[in-house]
């Protein structure tokens, strides 16, 4: 049997491990968290977070109005009674500032964890209005998978410059720092909150970066090997830039972070886009315009859908009314020859 697991132990360790960011992790609040991402992995916890539409389906039936397990309270942001968790998690969600009223008697978590590809990793609890929301969903996990294929098959240099640009909780990095341990990692994103939990993620996974508040790459010095970005790209009407992918049917956001990234990027570079596109009466615009985009910055595209039809409920909006389907697509745009190791 295992001895069991002290997550004092653990906040005294990730204050001695050493990481490239220059703010280390010294909030007891942060500390807390990576504790209970690393207690949650010894105890076996997994969660693969859904779609917000099955989400709302699964939580409104009538026996899931209360939590009655870990996962329902970290994975299905269900309301839960004192005495249904441990102390121990009791004390980590306290110490987080992360426990909510929820009224009568219960209490909610502020945030949830998934699981990825052997990582857990925790962000917004469900629903996520809020304006600095931090998301996870279906799409990270073909983002990561994304990823990891294309870099399985052609690795980075030992040294290669990584820019996760947008980075929210921090998937796409520390997916790629599993396939490149010795790149230098950077992760970027306008929302504050984003990058403390991306930061708070990588140290639970024990991935060393950097992390840049801030729109894109400026101030990211030096041509860069690899860029990865999965931006927004559905409508949204409030234009919150945390969640509007803008005109093109929501993929201008898209094809704005594509000509900066391929401006930095260096000979041999790549950048992994994933993103939606709109098809409209069969033609994909965002398709055509990054391939364009390709041959005038002097790169090569491979481009390709990953899912036909996904959030089909916003065809019903005006702004998709005449939208056939919205498609999720990966493209990697390659500057020269390829990334050897």
């Amino acid at each position: 049997m295992a001895e069991p697991f002290d997550s004092r132990s653990v906040i005294r360790g990730m204050q001695t491990c050493i990481f490239t960011d220059p703010k280390t992790l010294a909030d007891p609040a942060d500390l807390a968290l990576v504790s209970l991402l690393h207690l949650l992995r010894g105890r076996g916890y997994h969660f693969v977070t859904p779609t917000p539409a099955t989400h709302r389906l699964v939580t409104g039936r009538p026996d899931r109005k209360e939590a009655r397990r870990i996962e329902d309270v970290l994975g299905w942001s269900l309301p839960f009674r004192d005495g249904l968790l441990d102390r121990e998690v009791m004390d980590l969600l306290e110490t987080a500032g992360a426990l909510r009223d929820a009224g009568e008697g219960l209490r909610r978590s502020a945030f949830r964890v998934s699981s990825l590809q052997g990582e857990l990793f925790v962000h917004s609890a469900f629903p996520t209005d809020d304006r600095d929301a931090v998301f996870f969903g279906p799409d990270s996990y073909r983002f990561a998978n994304l990823i990891r294929s294309e870099l399985e098959a052609s690795p980075p240099g030992a040294s290669a410059h990584l820019v996760d640009m947008g980075a929210g909780a921090g998937v796409g990095a520390i997916v790629a720092h599993r396939v490149s341990p010795t790149a230098r990692l950077f992760m970027t994103d306008i929302n504050p909150k984003a990058l403390r939990l991306a930061r708070i993620n990588a140290h639970a996974a024990a991935v060393p970066a950097q992390f840049v508040e801030g729109d894109g790459l400026v101030d990211i010095e030096g041509p860069i090997d690899l860029i990865l970005a999965n931006p927004p790209y559905i409508i949204d009407p409030e234009k919150r830039a945390y969640r509007d992918g803008g005109a093109l049917h929501g993929g201008a956001v898209a094809l704005d972070m594509a000509r900066r990234a391929l401006d930095r990027l260096a000979n041999g570079g790549r950048f992994i886009l994933y993103t939606g596109t709109a098809i409209v009466d069969g033609a994909d615009i965002l398709g055509k315009a990054l391939a364009d985009l390709a041959e005038a910055k002097g790169c090569s595209l491979s481009y390709r859908e990953l899912d036909p039809d996904v959030f089909g409920d916003e065809l019903a909006s005006d702004a998709y009314q005449d939208v056939d389907r919205i498609a999720v697509v990966g493209a990697v745009f390659r500057r020269g020859g390829g990334l050897g190791s």
